[in-house]
Parts: C-alpha cells; sequence; structure tokens
C-alpha cells in the first residue's frame, strides 16, 4: 500500500496538458503512454506465435488483484476487448500490475483521440471495483472492501466476543426476572432476526451490527438453556444434557464449514444456516418453565402445574403427599440481586475462582485455535479439524464427571491442556506437523475443560442469580477470547502460548479452592448457599432450620428426585382417591 501511494503521487505530479481539449499539444506530454501502449500490442501480437504461452494461458496465471470498474470507456469504444479496455483506463505500478485504487480521470474524448493521445490524470475509483476469476461472492466483494476499507478477521471476530460479553450480562439478568421461558423465546427470536436477517444486510456497518446482536443472542439462549436444564433434571441426568447440547454446538459448528466451503454466495450461507433456527418456533407451545425459579418467586401453583405437566408427559402420578409438601415458609420471600455477588462472602469467594477460571479457559481456547493460523493452515480445517475432535472430547466428559466428580476432571482437563501448552513451547519450530497435533490435542483438553465447567458453575451458582453468575462467568470467558484476539493480532510468536501456560496453571492452583457439587442438592436461596458444600457427614441443619432457611431447596428437591427413589410405590391410583397405605397411615 505505501508503494501504491509513492507511485499515486508520482502519477499525479506528472506534467500533464492544461487543455484537455487541444490535442496539438496532448503528444508531448503523452508521448511515454502511446509508446508503452504501442509495445503491449506487438507483445499481444507476438504472443500468437507462441504456443507454449498459449498453454500457459489457458492453465492461467496469478490471480490479478481487484482494479478499478472502468467501464466508462465503453461508451466510446463497446467493441473493445477487457485487456484494450484495462490498457486505456487503468495506470500500472512499476512492475507492471495495474493499480487498485487509481484509475484514469475520465474524459470527453473519441475512443481515436484516447488512443493517440493517451489519459494521464488520475482519481481514485468512484463506480467500484472488478475482481477478476472470484469464483465466490464473498464480503470483500459485495461491500468492496479494498483501498483503506480493508477490515481483518480480528475486527470481526472482536466485535463477535463484544457482543458475547454485553449479551451475557444483559441475558443473565434478564433471565434471573423474567424466567427462564421468556428469555429462551426472546433468544430464538433474535437469532431469527439477526442470524437469517444477516443475508439482507446493506452495508458491512450493518454486518458488524447484526453479528454483534447474534452473538447476544446466542450466549443468551446458552444460559438460559443451561440453566433450565440444570434446575429441571437430577444427578446424571443434569450432566448427560449440557453434554449433549455442547455436542450438537460442535455439529453445528461443522455443519456451517461445509456450508460455507460450498456456497458461492455469503447471502446464501446465512439463508440456508439461519432457516433451521425456525423449526424452534414449537418452543412456544411445549416448553416449561423451571419450577426452581417459580417457587423461588413465589408462584408455587404454576410450579405445581409445571410439575404435574411434566409427570403426565412421562405418565407418573405425583403423589399427593409430596405435592403438599411443595409450600413456601412463612417468612418473606427473598430478595435476590447482583449486589449479593458482592455482599455475600461465600458467594463471591466462588464468584471470583470461577471467573478467574473461566478467563483463563477462554484465553487458552482461543489462543490455541488461532494459532493453528500460523502454520498455514486452511481456514475450513481449522474450523473442521477442532470439531472433529470436540465431539469425541465433550463425551469422554460424561465418563470423567461419573469417575471423578466435576473438581477433579476440570483439574483433569486443565492439566492436559498446560501440558499442551507446555509442549508447544519447547518443540522446535520446525517440527510443524507436530506442533498442529499438539494444538489439536490441546483444544480438545479445552473444549472438556468448557463443557465441564459449564457444568460445574451452574451446580455452584444458587437458583435465584444462577443466570446472572453465568452470564458474569462468561462474560469473563469472553474477556479472555478478546485478550487473546489482541496479542495474537500483535503477530508475537511464543508470548500468547507462554501466558496460555502460565494462565492454565494458575487456573489449576484456583480450582483447588472450589467445592465438589456432585451428588449434591442444588441450592435456591442464598441463605442456604454456604451450608450447601458442608460435609455430608456432619448433620447441621435441623428439621426448623430447613423449612425456616432453606424450605425451597428441600422440597423442590424431593420433588425433583421423586422419579429416582421409586416413585412407583407412592403412586395414586388418582390424584383424588388416597392409596391403602395412605389410609393404613390415617
Amino acid at each position: 500500500m505505501a508503494r501504491e501511494n509513492n507511485f499515486k503521487v508520482e502519477l499525479q505530479t506528472q506534467p500533464s496538458s492544461k487543455i484537455l481539449n487541444q490535442h496539438e499539444t496532448a503528444p508531448r506530454h503523452n508521448s511515454w503512454s502511446l509508446n508503452m501502449l504501442l509495445r503491449r500490442l506487438r507483445a499481444t501480437e507476438g504472443k500468437k506465435d507462441d504456443k507454449f504461452s498459449n498453454i500457459l494461458d489457458a492453465v492461467g496465471e496469478f490471480a490479478q488483484k481487484p482494479y478499478c470498474n472502468a467501464s466508462w470507456i465503453l461508451a466510446v469504444g463497446p467493441n473493445l476487448s477487457e485487456a484494450e479496455q484495462l490498457n486505456l483506463t487503468l495506470p500500472r505500478a512499476p512492475n507492471g500490475s495495474f493499480l487498485t485504487c487509481l484509475m484514469y480521470l475520465p474524459v470527453a474524448w473519441d475512443l481515436a483521440s484516447i488512443i493517440q493521445y493517451g489519459l494521464n490524470h488520475t482519481e481514485s475509483c468512484h463506480d467500484g471495483w472488478i475482481y477478476p476469476e472470484t469464483k465466490q461472492r464473498s464480503l470483500i466483494n459485495e461491500f468492496d472492501l479494498v483501498c483503506g476499507k480493508e477490515t481483518s478477521t480480528e475486527t470481526v471476530q472482536t466485535m463477535f466476543m463484544a457482543g458475547l460479553l454485553i449479551g451475557s450480562l444483559i441475558f443473565g439478568f434478564i433471565s434471573d426476572r423474567l424466567g427462564r421461558y421468556p428469555t429462551i423465546l426472546l433468544s430464538l427470536l433474535g437469532l431469527i432476526v439477526f442470524g437469517f436477517g444477516t443475508a439482507f444486510v446493506n452495508s458491512f456497518h450493518q454486518y458488524l451490527f447484526f453479528r454483534f446482536a447474534v452473538s447476544q443472542a446466542l450466549v443468551g439462549y446458552s444460559i438460559s438453556s443451561t440453566s433450565l436444564a440444570t434446575e429441571w433434571l437430577v444427578g446424571d441426568h443434569r450432566a448427560h444434557a449440557i453434554i449433549l447440547e455442547h455436542c450438537f454446538f460442535t455439529v453445528g459448528v461443522m455443519f456451517l464449514t461445509g456450508l460455507a466451503y460450498s456456497l458461492p454466495h455469503w447471502r446464501m450461507l446465512f439463508l440456508l444456516g439461519g432457516a433451521p433456527v425456525f423449526s424452534f418456533i414449537f418452543y412456544i407451545w411445549i416448553l416449561p418453565e423451571s419450577p426452581r425459579w417459580l417457587m423461588m418467586k413465589g408462584k408455587v401453583e404454576e410450579a405445581k402445574q409445571v410439575l404435574c405437566y411434566a409427570a403426565g408427559v412421562n405418565k407418573k402420578t405425583i403423589p399427593l403427599s409430596l405435592l403438599d409438601k411443595l409450600q413456601l415458609p412463612g417468612k418473606k420471600m427473598d430478595k435476590a440481586s447482583v449486589l449479593d455477588f458482592y455482599n455475600n462472602r461465600h458467594l463471591r469467594k466462588v464468584t471470583l475462582v470461577m471467573g478467574c477460571v473461566w478467563f483463563t479457559v477462554g484465553y487458552s481456547y482461543f489462543t490455541l485455535s488461532f494459532k493453528l493460523k500460523d502454520f498455514g493452515v486452511n481456514i475450513y480445517f481449522r474450523q473442521v479439524i477442532p470439531s472433529i475432535m470436540e465431539v469425541p472430547a465433550r463425551l469422554c466428559c460424561i465418563f470423567l464427571l461419573e469417575q471423578m466428580g466435576r473438581k477433579w476432571s476440570l483439574i483433569a482437563t486443565l492439566f492436559q491442556g498446560t501440558m499442551m501448552c507446555l509442549l508447544i513451547l519447547i518443540i522446535p519450530s520446525e517440527l510443524k506437523s507436530a506442533l498442529v497435533l499438539m494444538v489439536v490435542f490441546g483444544e480438545f483438553s479445552m473444549a472438556a475443560s468448557v463443557t465441564v465447567f459449564f457444568i460445574y458453575t451452574a451446580e455452584l451458582l444458587p437458583t435465584v442469580l444462577r443466570a446472572t453468575g453465568l452470564g458474569l462467568v462468561s462474560l469473563a470467558w469472553a474477556a479472555g477470547a478478546i485478550s487473546s484476539l489482541v496479542l495474537i493480532s500483535q503477530n508475537l510468536t511464543l508470548l500468547p502460548v507462554f501466558l496460555c501456560l502460565t494462565s492454565a496453571i494458575l487456573a489449576l492452583s484456583l480450582c483447588s479452592l472450589l467445592p465438589e457439587t456432585q451428588d449434591q442438592p442444588l441450592s435456591d436461596s442464598l441463605e442456604s448457599y454456604p451450608l450447601q458444600f458442608r460435609n455430608t457427614g456432619e448433620d447441621t441443619m435441623s428439621d426448623d432450620t430447613l423449612y425456616d432457611d432453606a424450605a425451597e431447596e428441600v422440597v423442590k428437591n424431593t420433588i425433583l428426585n421423586a422419579s429416582v427413589m421409586k416413585l412407583d410405590t407412592d403412586i395414586l391410583p388418582s390424584s383424588s382417591q388416597p392409596t391403602e397405605a395412605d389410609r393404613k397411615d390415617d
């Protein structure tokens, strides 16, 4: 670009005809252009006898950079070939290639005068650009992102990450205030409007805005769906559901990569890639609200209705003895806010630790992902290869969580990722194949860490602030990703990986401060939150304390675990008729 700007100055400082229509003074100023044109025409004629040159033309030359659209000359010379048109209207750089950002100033001459005297005055392109031998319609040739309008991939990715950062705060708060069900619907609406609607944008700035908005909807759906699955399911079913959700997300990335590779137009990519979201409109009728969230909002009857609906879908009947226990304590309902992350000592400690670990996971994951670019790996392979590895990585989490629990599974996956970062620093740069392999296995480990930590975080947080807490740690994750983008854009070789190693070691040490959540009941209120992770062998809570301070947690865990605790022995033949066992108890 600097060379092109220097040549632009050179062209603009060349002597030019003061009166363009006085042809008698033009030859003295334009003899160089006319001679160059004659030499090119002779060379063209000479190539006709060079058969080998004709074969090379058929094979194809190096890709020509985009050049100004100078179709104005067709008005005076409609029969000009493309080569003649370019030679007459576009200036050349010292290496003989056409300049990308300059064209000769159009004149009101006839074709013979233009050929005879040539053109000297240049100006910036004002009728767009021509992109030779471009088979696919991309953002660059759609919005002419050349000549000072260039944008890097990091810019688009930063806008996407900024949307994740802002959306994690907004949708986490909305989910805890309005509920999981309306937040999921709102997120799906955002995916439809801004995801599918990206195909209809009219400028690159609109494209960036739509990417910013769709990333907010994406993180909103992720937070709300994880909260809903955590609060509906129990035991291993909860972990399995979240793991499968992450696996389907990875498969979706592979599907989009295949579409991007095969489709010739970027708008078709967003049309076909965004169309499946419309199939989730049926969520309006079948998606239930979280009964735990309803209880925390004092909506006991609605909580009973959704539980009975779920039991009916499973062809079960909830015993009346359990439904009767689903009552709120006499004290005033707990009012939680985002300030409790600071005021509650235990919640503050856990959130800070989780935020640091989430920052590390986000930074390390994206650093390893962008590292593949340094090894010259094709952009499509940079998406497909890690995605193929991530599916088994996430499925392996099922075995890890069952055998090692949440805490040690996270430590194991982080440790493996740490070792991969260490090997990347040790292995010589000449062994590119080995480095690529280490990067891929590092992404394998970090993908497993993301899934484990998502499950772990959702179980660590209380129901009243679960979505807000997930939003805060997702903010830390997005901040780590943006930090990775900033460092990678500086073209630093070893520093990003070294920071990845040190941050992973820090995360490993912080994980030891977190309590285990496997086989522990979920916490719903802030009062019961510090007691949730005490030693289960210590009888620290009496019946009165349970009903006074954590009645919501006990009764709802009783309801939600009924399917696991021999529900069939307590089933009533009818919700209005007692069983023989109840009559004997009476």
